[in-house]
C-alpha cells in the first residue's frame, strides 16, 4: 500500500502540471493580445535602432 502511495506522488504532480500548463497558454483577451503587439513593436523598433551605424562616427 505505501508503494501506491508513492506511486501516487508523482502522477499528481503530472497531472496538477498539466493543468497549469493548460491554464498557463490558454488564449488570452483581446486586451492582452494588444499589449503583446504593442511589446512586439518596441522591440522591433529597439532592434533596428540597434542595427544602425552610430550618428557621431
Amino acid at each position: 500500500m505505501a508503494v501506491l502511495v508513492w506511486l501516487l506522488i508523482p502522477v499528481a504532480g503530472g497531472v496538477v502540471a498539466g493543468i497549469w500548463s493548460a491554464w498557463a497558454t490558454r488564449r488570452g483577451n483581446a486586451g492582452r493580445n494588444v499589449r503583446d503587439s504593442v511589446g512586439v513593436r518596441g522591440y522591433e523598433a529597439f532592434r533596428a535602432a540597434m542595427e544602425r551605424a552610430p550618428a557621431d562616427g
